[in-house]
């Protein structure tokens, strides 16, 4: 249908927009006529007519005698009236051409403006299917939060007709996505971004939902165009993810909470079993009696480290470990942990030595405790998988100009190893020979606790090997509050030393501390080839091992040349017996295996042959705990214990230091034995047990604490007994008022040295 001005209507105003829920079909739009068009006949005709009617009127007036001049001046109207006709003609023919042209190119802008038009309308149309193909939710708002457009998808979702949604919010549809405030539009536009839960017939879905908000710059006018999408996948899998962490954390506490109790539980036997073998073996014994008593401490110390090992690894893997740095003697540590597995070593007929260069610091700042633990796992490792030669520890001093560092080097002649295990071995659970059959035992934690430890501790642990050919391993500490060695003892030796021992492990590391102040040795394995070194010996060390009874070999060392020299004798600890012999053989002192660095040089230093001593005065060392023990005779103890055997070792260890004992049950009890007005006498000093019936220990200590502050007497040392070692348990009983912490199973002499330390003088 065409209209008056000549435009085809379309079918409704919402299909030429392309907004409407339909798509509009093509349509061409006519232009309209410029001006309405006479018949032909009108515009030829007209002119003609006049043309001669004017030629008439001018022959009737010569005819009729008017003057001439009026038939001329009417000739002249026809034929100027005709030229007027012919120029209006041609400028109307130009006219309608010109018009023709421009109706033409106006109808071909307005076909390509249409064409224009239904592409965009077209382009439109692909984006919204691009959209909801995609799956996208698309919502359009105005500034009220009024939906003005939104997509097929959201209406689906929301099971709602697409055209019914115009007009309505957000929150009439259950969905809280709130409006943006004008105050946030800084800069003319605010976008924003929030995850929402949308409620559907299939079940509550998730969608991330973007918007942005404009405000045009000269009306003012607001609008909110969003997209979101469906990220529900996404958040069962979050879910899912904090469930499964949710669960490995309760895990995790509830395996540390298992391997505490476990390790509180088996503890306390021991506790019995390692302290009664150290009692029973200062008894008179026989040799059979004494080799069955150290099989025993054997065993216990084998399982203690087995549950040493767990727990710290448990408290590694559930992060809670954390180095305690105090002040720590580097010589000290490693000269007792090399005694105290001297024995295993010895066991196995190989040698174990240990050397600290001079310029090692007197002290540093570090954690000896983990320091300790892992030279234990790195020698004790050592020892176990070396079945011929020996182990040698070395401590040296790298310092740079930046770095201060205290490197530890334990090297093995055992089987070595394979270039793909040097990684491996520092895993949890892994060693060396994880076959079925492999000759040595082990959980595979040693050396996993140690690289985390030593870590921790900001230093480095590598390892080297061949196979065949031994290990080396190595590891490094930070040298912090450094305090340098004494001057006193540097270079003091000034003579030559020859050392006779098949041991060659322990005989290097002599040898070693010998060069290091300043003297010269000699190494032998057999008395004809030290005879070859005994011109200008001053000393002559020579390993107990080689000795016969009646001194045989130190009576052909002399006639072959050590007529002069002082001889010294290398002696295992069990062979501290035969000291009276071997000076009856010619022997002037003794050194015993594995010799100290500090105590070699104290003998040689005070060694009768000037030559190879230049005598120095002997530094007074620290009282040890016998002395301090023998200061502080009669101490009256109150001990709180309900295990029986832990009460009697406890009780038997303080008798035998000269102190009084008096033992309780449980915390009421002792809080009743200090409080009580029927007491004889004020306890000295307080052991209390953790975990006890009635009432506990801590308990007990805060009921103690409160009598203490309200009589205005001055408090009494309170030493925890506990078989839980972790860190927490030692701060918690701190924190109730505790002055000390013992960790069971008891060594004799260290509950001794801490029952008369917390004592005030």
């Amino acid at each position: 249908m065409v209209t008056e001005s000549g435009i085809r209507e379309t079918e409704s105003a919402e299909n030429v927009d392309g907004i409407g829920p339909e798509a509009p079909s093509r349509q061409h739009i006519a232009a309209p006529p410029l001006a309405p068009e006479l018949p032909a006949a009108n515009r030829e005709g007209l002119p003609f007519l006049m043309l001669v009617a004017i030629v008439v009127l001018a022959g009737l007036s010569h005819l009729t005698g008017a003057p001439i001049f009026i038939t001329v001046g009417l000739l002249s109207t026809g034929m100027a009236g005709l030229a007027v006709h012919m120029r209006a003609r041609r400028t109307a023919r130009r006219t309608v051409a010109l018009l023709g042209e421009t109706a033409a190119r106006s109808r071909a802008e307005v076909e390509s403006l249409a064409d224009r038009v239904w592409e965009m309308q077209e382009s439109e149309e692909r984006f919204r299917g691009l959209i909801d193909a995609l799956g996208d939710l698309v919502v359009h708002r105005d500034r009220d939060g009024h939906i003005v457009y939104a997509n097929k998808v959201f209406a689906e979702l929301v099971g709602a007709d697409q055209r019914d949604l115009a007009g309505k919010a957000l929150a009439d549809l259950g969905i809280d996505v709130g409006i943006v405030p004008d105050a946030a539009f800084s800069d003319h536009e605010c976008l924003s971004s929030t995850d929402v839960a949308i409620r559907t017939p299939s079940g509550p879905r998730w969608f991330s939902w973007i918007e942005l908000s404009v405000r045009d710059k000269e009306s003012g006018a607001v609008s909110h165009r969003a997209i979101a999408r469906d990220i529900t996948a996404r958040k069962h899998a979050e879910t899912s993810l904090i469930t499964a962490r949710e669960r490995a954390e309760y895990a995790s506490q509830a395996k540390s909470r298992f391997l505490a109790t476990v390790s509180h539980e088996i503890r306390t036997p021991m506790n019995g079993i390692m302290g009664m073998a150290k009692l029973l073996a200062d008894t008179g014994l026989s040799p059979q009696q004494r080799t069955y008593v150290g099989a025993i401490s054997t065993s216990a110390s084998a399982l203690l480290a087995l549950i040493e090992d767990l727990l710290d690894y448990s408290k590694i893997e559930a992060g809670r470990f954390d180095p305690e740095p105090q002040p720590m003697s580097v010589r000290e540590i490693a000269d007792n942990i090399v005694e105290l597995l001297a024995a295993r070593a010895f066991a196995k007929n190989i040698g174990l030595g240990c050397h600290v260069e001079p310029d090692v610091p007197q002290m540093i700042s570090a954690d000896p405790g983990r320091v300790r633990q892992v030279l234990l796992n790195l020698i004790g490792n050592a020892i176990k998988f070396t079945d011929s030669g020996g182990v040698l520890v070395s401590i040296a001093r790298a310092r740079t100009e930046t770095t201060d560092r205290i490197c530890f080097t334990v090297t093995d002649t055992g089987p070595g190893l394979h270039e793909d295990d040097l990684e491996r071995i520092f895993e949890e659970f892994e060693q060396a020979d994880g076959t079925s059959t492999r000759a040595h035992g082990g959980a595979g934690l040693g050396l996993a606790i140690s690289r985390r430890l030593v870590i921790a501790m900001g230093g480095t642990i590598s390892v080297s090997s061949q196979l065949g050919q031994g290990s080396e391993f190595v590891f490094e500490i930070l040298a912090i509050s450094a305090t340098e060695p004494p001057q006193s003892r540097r270079d003091a030796l000034s003579g030559r030393a020859v050392i006779l021992s098949k041991n060659a492990i322990e005989a290097d590391a002599i040898a070693r501390t010998i060069r290091a102040n300043g003297g010269k040795v000699d190494l032998a394995t057999t008395a004809a080839q030290a005879a070859s070194f005994a011109e200008g010996c001053d000393a002559l060390l020579v390993d107990a091992a080689m000795e016969e009874g009646d001194g045989r070999l130190l009576k052909r060392l002399r006639q072959s040349g050590f007529a002069d020299c002082e001889a010294i004798t290398l002696i295992a600890p069990t062979d501290r017996g035969m000291l009276g012999d071997f000076r009856a053989s010619g022997y002037a002192t003794f050194l015993a295996r594995p010799v100290r660095g500090e105590t070699l040089l104290r003998v040689l230093l005070t060694s009768s042959v000037p030559a190879l001593t230049q005598p120095q005065p002997e530094k007074r060392g620290a009282p040890t705990a016998r002395a301090i023990g023998s200061r502080r005779r009669g101490l009256s103890v109150l001990i709180a214990e309900d295990n029986d055997i832990n009460a009697m070792l406890a009780r038997a260890t303080l008798l035998k230091a000269g102190h009084r004992v008096k033992l309780v049950g449980n915390g009421k009890a002792a809080v009743e034995a200090i409080t009580g007005t029927d007491h004889k006498y004020r306890f000295d000093v307080v052991l209390m047990d953790l975990h006890m019936p009635v009432m506990d220990g801590l308990d007990a200590i805060a009921a103690i604490r409160r009598h203490e502050e309200e009589t205005a007497v001055s408090p009494v040392p309170i030493m925890v007994l506990s078989a839980d070692s972790q860190e927490t348990t030692r701060h918690a009983v701190l924190a109730h008022g505790a002055s000390g912490f013992v960790t069971k199973p008891l060594d004799p002499d260290a509950l001794v040295h801490a029952v008369e330390g917390h004592v005030a003088a």
